[in-house]
């Protein structure tokens, strides 16, 4: 080939490189055109939604949500107007808006749950028990249920339940405001206070609907106190429980503090008189070595040591329809050695601790001849075949239905009260007779052993005389 051959084959593959080359660019280009088309339809497609919003921020779990809106409005939170609405610390409620949520509480099963039920039976409305205080309905249920909680806990489940502190809402008496007064502290054996919780009608197991009396005396010194559950407030049963609380405390206070108790003073003590002291009141008074005070009529903060476990005596209405009144004396009992044994809210300390330092300045007792004098013979007595109790080598009747029982007799002043727990059965005169019986009861013993007699009471009388002829010591038989 010549060489002038060879230069124009190479120009017309160069030409072909060319133009090659130039097909390639020329798809590049209108590859790209078509892109920026394409991009140009979806601009002209693309048409922006508007999109109204109501939200209302109402607690602080919220504010996550809350977040996410801000965020894509990129606008900036005012935690402080936050916290204001939300009644919160600022902090608080960044913490909640970045999603810082503490966890909810587990809830616990409370141990008194198991209780609920038995809680609800006592404080229906027909139940004869009455629980004035949440802590007496505490105190029952550790008692007699085996509940195992702190009285404080209890109180906080009975509030949470609206039914039951419904219960203890209802019973809560109109608040008073207390005349001003002074706190007043004594010395050792110094001063006692004493008081009635009375006529509490109470409910027997029985079904027996009786009266009861509770007598107090709080030393003031120590707090320690005694009661004496009793039927009657006469004086008698006044002084001859006096008698047997100084016995039990081995001394004497130089003070009592009573509130114009009428078997103490005749005339109350009053802004304008002094008060007068029952004569008979008066001669125990000396006889034992203790000076009566009498607080100012109207005035029951002066004894208020004693005023104040007035409420303790409430529990005793949690076991009305429960008890017999022996079972009622326990309960007393009871509450007494409770009270003796926990530490005072007015001392800070127990109340059994600080007696023995009280009891060394206390005063003396009498002599037994002197107590003896002062205090009512009680004794149980068992009835026997006859129908009839023994006291003192000497037999009182009793009536039918009594035989093989034992019952419980008081001796006050020149008469014997027979009692059958609560019920007062029969009183005799004590007499020196061997044999002492009432018409009544011979009559219903004969009626039982004969009955078929024509003329039981005339057969009755002429037997009585017999035998009052045969048994009266006082003089001989005829």
């Amino acid at each position: 080939m010549c060489e002038n051959d060879k230069i124009r084959k190479n120009k017309s593959e160069q030409k072909g490189c060319t133009k090659k080359k130039k097909e390639k660019r020329k798809k590049e280009i209108e590859k790209k055109k078509k892109i920026v088309h394409n991009s140009l339809e979806v601009k002209k497609m693309h048409n922006p939604i508007k999109i109204t919003i109501n939200y209302e921020v109402k607690t602080l779990r919220d504010l996550p949500k809350t977040r996410e809106l801000m965020e894509a409005g990129k606008l900036k939170p005012n935690f402080s107007r936050i916290a204001r609405e939300l009644n919160c610390d600022r902090r608080t409620a960044k913490r909640y808006y970045m999603g810082d949520i503490p966890g909810e509480k587990r809830k616990r099963v409370s141990p008194i749950d198991k209780y609920h039920e038995t809680i609800e039976g006592l404080l229906e409305e027909n139940n004869p028990q009455t629980f004035y205080y949440k802590r007496v309905l505490w105190r029952y249920l550790v008692d007699n249920h085996d509940l195992r909680c702190a009285q404080s806990t209890f109180r906080k489940y009975i509030s949470r339940h609206l039914e039951f502190q419904e219960y203890f809402d209802n019973r809560t008496s109109k608040k008073v405001n207390p005349k001003k007064s002074i706190r007043f502290e004594t010395a050792p054996g110094e001063q006692a206070q004493i008081d009635w919780k009375e006529n509490i009608e109470f409910l027997t197991c029985y079904g027996e609907k009786i009266k009861i009396n509770v007598l107090a005396i709080v030393l003031s010194y120590s707090r320690f106190q005694l009661y004496a559950l009793t039927q009657s407030r006469i004086q008698n049963v006044l002084i001859s429980h006096l008698t047997e609380f100084f016995e039990l405390l081995g001394g004497v206070p130089g003070v009592i503090v009573n509130d114009n108790l009428k078997t103490v003073m005749d005339d109350a003590r009053t802004n304008y008189k002094k008060g007068r002291v029952n004569e008979r009141f008066y001669q125990y008074s000396k006889d034992m070595g203790f000076t009566v005070h009498a607080c100012i009529a109207k005035r029951p903060m002066t004894k208020g040591k004693v005023e104040t476990q007035m409420k303790i005596l409430d529990e005793i209405h949690a076991y009305q329809g429960k008890l017999d009144y022996n079972g009622l004396n326990e309960l007393v009992k009871k509450i007494n050695l409770r009270k003796n044994m926990d530490v005072h809210q007015g001392t800070g300390r127990v109340p059994l601790s600080l007696l023995e330092e009280e009891k060394r300045s206390l005063l003396e007792l009498p002599g037994q001849r002197i107590r003896t004098i002062y205090k009512i013979p009680q004794q149980h007595v068992k009835v026997n075949a006859l129908n009839m109790i023994s006291y003192k080598s000497r037999q009182y009747s009793v009536p039918l239905g009594y035989q093989s029982k034992t019952l419980f007799l008081e001796v006050i002043e020149e008469d014997m009260h027979i009692y059958d727990n609560t019920k007062l059965i029969t009183v005799h005169q004590i007499k020196d007779k061997k044999l002492n019986y009432l018409p009544e009861h011979y009559e219903e013993h004969l009626k039982q052993v004969l009955p078929f007699h024509d003329n039981i009471k005339e057969f009755a009388q002429k037997n009585l005389k017999k035998i009052g002829g045969y048994y009266d010591d006082t003089k001989p038989a005829k």
